[in-house]
């Protein structure tokens, strides 16, 4: 039965280039998208840029053009980008449309209709150099938790969430300026009211991987859930709240609901309705996020859903970051490569085949190897799938296919019953399964034309109808290849197609051999990846990047959302004050995963003699446990326990670094004791 099935990706915020990062998700999206449609199922993709919102109000402020040019110059850079990898929307649209203030207006009544709107003044952080007031993405301070530093305004690392006024010395990334607390008018969605249906739906429904309704029920669900503020007080580029002059809609109100207007805009142009795809029990709706966006996907997004008679996600499909050798992305380093940069010094097929065998249906991130990027694509694809082929395609041209699949000791019916156990792992979106099996094939395909030996056979004109033979078996195998990497290597797909002369339109294709075609003349499918290649693509990023920080008068220490400033000293303290920190040496006698936690692993450390302290450590991403055990750290002694969802944290282990894999344990002579303090 054919299935229908409506597909998102996050709106990527038209306030900055795509590049490698961003592309994981568009990447995975399509591949999905594309393996469904070459099922035979009725998939829409639908995307928008997400354009609203303080910063595109700076940021044009600062070009000397209108919030409209900025974001319609975005808009048609963000689409080149994703078409130069193979991303095809069935619809690209704007969060500052007609269709998604018309949606916009439909859901905020039903809000008001269902008693979920409060409204209350608000003490808000303003920027008086910025002249205007902060998002929570624009103020940046100390977790009033944990006294973690430079962490944004919603939420910290250690889990905590809070207002941005809740921050220690506030600090505002739009000009560095302390930001003055200053009083406006808003409204909130009570979305404790909403608590009972939305344990419901988690407990419920299979939308969520396992991990993600854990995530949601220790962090969110076990309290009372706080209000969401939904609007901002002008000046604010987005829709003006109808029955609340001044305001404007925060937004992330309007851009999950531009899903709904993109659809909406695709059903105008095609003759459907909307109801079709958003009221429906017989259509599926997938959405594709990042981690991060996580709460919003989960609980505000669902409330809105449920308060507007909207269906509710079929399955919320959440992946992890991507890391550059085991690294952050940033831009000094030049790992933070845009997706046009990429472009100009490697092919799109590589990447998307590359992500492909790293993305697994859990929330896990991924690395980016340079060193495992190359030989995974020359292994694997040029001397494996494209080797099959160029192998036997130069002497096909001449002999065609035979008209009767010859005998290949059963290869090519085992790579058809193969094609089940690969589509089930596409549809998990367990994409590393499916190419590892796709290898599999390869690998058991390609010692038959080394056996044969074709080029020999072409010495001998007595030996035609058994070259043909051989390449016959050759080319139907190395079809096979085609059509199950079809989703992640369309271009590939169309050059097999174009060889064999028979596009490449159905999975099932893969189940009958083609025979008694002509082939055409071979052509060059993919070259290998030259490491000097990725080099110079390393390069230009840091050229491009310092260029950037030198024409905005800033350092070139960037992170991956952007420059950052130099960031002030604390407030100074004296000499007495410092003494009374308490740093001694411990040992680690154990490390272990915390599995509700991202960030955390449990230390249990050894002052010396039988003294033991438990200690919770944010450096997951940087150090596996068991590199740690036996090693010497320094550890704040004095630090007041704190009770944690996980258990009580006895203390702090020293460290330094930006944070995510960049931490750093502060080193120990291994000479000294534990127990000892440190000067």
């Amino acid at each position: 039965m054919t299935r229908r099935i409506l597909v998102t990706s996050a709106l990527p915020y038209a306030n900055g280039p795509i590049h490698i990062g961003h592309l994981v998700e568009y990447i995975q999206t399509d591949i999905w998208v594309r393996f469904q449609k070459l099922r035979g199922n009725r998939c829409l993709y639908i995307c928008a840029d997400d354009t609203h919102g303080t910063a595109i109000m700076i940021r044009a402020r600062k070009e000397g053009r209108s919030e409209e040019e900025l974001i319609a110059a975005m808009s048609k850079s963000h689409q080149q980008d994703f078409a130069g990898f193979g991303i095809e929307f069935d619809n690209y649209g704007s969060t500052h449309s007609d269709e998604n203030r018309a949606v916009c207006a439909k859901v905020w009544e039903s809000l008001r209709q269902n008693d979920l709107i409060a409204e209350r003044p608000v003490q808000q952080l303003y920027d008086p150099e910025a002249k205007t007031f902060l998002a929570d993405r624009f103020v940046r301070g100390t977790c009033p938790k944990c006294g973690r530093a430079d962490q944004p305004g919603d939420n910290c690392v250690c889990g905590h969430t809070y207002s941005p006024t809740d921050l220690v010395d506030p600090k505002s990334t739009l000009s560095g300026a302390t930001p003055e607390l200053r009083e406006a008018i808003h409204l909130f969605v009570e979305l404790e009211k909403l608590h009972a249906f939305l344990a419901e739906w988690i407990d419920s429904s299979d939308a969520l991987q396992s991990e993600t309704a854990n995530y949601l029920k220790g962090h969110f669900l076990a309290d009372e859930l706080r209000d969401w503020d939904i609007s901002r007080p002008g000046p604010y580029f987005g829709f003006e709240i109808p029955d609340s002059p001044g305001n404007f809609w925060y937004v992330w109100f309007d851009a999950p609901i531009g899903y709904i207007a993109s659809t909406q805009q695709w059903c105008d142009a095609n003759g459907e309705k909307l109801e079709d795809w958003w009221n429906s029990d017989q259509c599926e709706i997938h959405h594709f996020i990042g981690k991060d966006i996580t709460y919003f996907h989960t609980l505000f997004w669902p409330g809105m859903l449920k308060s507007a008679g909207f269906s509710l996600p079929t399955k919320v499909r959440i992946h992890g970051f991507l890391t550059v050798a085991g690294e952050k992305m940033s831009k000094s380093t030049g790992t933070l490569v845009s997706a046009e940069t990429y472009l100009k010094h490697s092919q799109p097929s590589y990447l998307r085949y590359f992500y492909a065998t790293k993305l697994t249906p859990r929330v896990e991130d991924l690395d980016l190897g340079i060193e495992e990027f190359t030989d995974k694509i020359n292994s694997d694809l040029v001397g494996k799938v494209v080797n099959l082929a160029s192998r036997v395609g130069k002497f096909a041209n001449a002999t065609g296919l035979s008209k009767t699949y010859p005998d290949d000791d059963g290869m090519f019916e085992a790579a058809a019953q193969m094609g089940d156990e690969i589509a089930a792992a596409y549809e998990a979106c367990d994409f590393s399964r499916a190419m590892r099996r796709i290898m599999e094939l390869a690998d058991a395909a390609n010692p038959f034309v080394e056996h044969s030996k074709p080029w020999e056979m072409k010495k001998d004109p007595q030996r035609v109808d058994e070259l043909r033979d051989v390449c016959t078996i050759a080319l139907n195998l190395f079809r096979q290849l085609a059509i199950y990497l079809a989703p992640v290597l369309p271009d590939l797909a169309t050059q097999c197609g174009e060889l064999l002369g028979q596009p490449i339109t159905s999975w099932d294709q893969s189940k009958t051999p083609l025979l008694g075609t002509p082939v055409a003349k071979f052509k060059r499918m993919m070259d290998r990846v030259q490491p000097e290649d990725i080099e110079k693509m390393i390069e230009e990023s840091k050229e491009l990047a310092a260029a950037d920080a030198a024409s905005a008068n800033l350092p070139t220490f960037e992170d991956s959302d952007g420059p950052l400033k130099e960031e002030p000293l604390a407030e100074e303290i004296t000499i007495e004050e410092f003494a009374k920190v308490d740093l001694r040496v411990a040992r680690v006698l154990n490390a272990e995963q915390v599995p509700e936690a991202n960030k955390l692993l449990k230390l249990t450390l050894s002052l010396g003699g039988t003294e033991r302290r438990q200690v919770f450590a944010g450096i997951k991403a940087a150090y596996p446990p068991e590199e740690l055990i036996g090693r010497l750290v320094v550890m704040v002694a004095n630090l007041k326990p704190r009770k944690m969802r996980f258990g009580l944290s006895e203390g702090m282990v020293a460290a330094s670094g930006p944070g995510g894999a960049e931490v750093f344990i502060l080193g120990v002579d291994e000479g000294a004791k534990p127990g000892q303090r440190v000067h």
